[in-house]
């Protein structure tokens, strides 16, 4: 892991929280989320809490790809067990890519915080029209491992050997 010698290029973030009771006030694992991006010197692009459906997360996740002030979408919610949760199938069917190692690499880091519980989280990321998408638990403590442990650094141009930024011309590459 290198700091390169470079300029830190600012990217556009997108925020969704999947919760059919969270508001704007109670968010907290978003507002984590947005204090974190901003805080490294990130653009909050857009913000929403959408509900619990594959059709209502879709929507939104259709929208912002195709948004040109959006390079990367993060959502927080959804993606535990229960018949509720259905973040990572909104996602999946939506990647052009998917990138399997976010998921491992977040439970290998979760496991040493929570231990075995780690199993039950289905955090997935991919990459959709040229956005690169997230889906994180929704607790608070998840969000801050996601983004303080890999997102970070990955969304920042000058880190090393190599970032999510420095790839984001060659996105739509045929």
């Amino acid at each position: 892991m290198t700091t390169l010698d470079r300029p830190f290029i600012p990217i556009g973030i997108a925020v969704l929280t999947v919760s059919d009771s969270r508001t704007t006030e109670t968010d907290t694992s978003g507002a984590t989320l947005i204090k974190r991006l901003e805080a490294d010197g990130h653009t909050l692009a857009a913000y929403e809490i959408v509900k619990d459906t594959i059709e209502a997360i879709q929507a939104k996740l259709k929208t912002w790809t195709h948004d040109d002030d959006i390079q990367v979408i993060i959502a927080t919610g959804g993606t535990g067990l229960t018949g509720r949760d259905v973040t990572p199938e909104a996602f999946e069917p939506l990647y052009d890519k998917a990138i399997p190692g976010f998921g491992e690499l977040f439970r290998m880091l979760s496991y040493k915080k929570i231990g075995t519980s780690t199993i039950q989280s289905r955090t997935t990321a991919g990459l959709s029209n040229g956005t690169l998408m997230f889906a994180l638990p929704g607790s608070t403590g998840a969000v801050k491992d996601a983004w303080d442990d890999i997102l970070s650094s990955q969304l920042d141009s000058r880190f090393g050997p190599c970032n999510f930024v420095d790839m984001m011309p060659r996105y739509m590459e045929k």
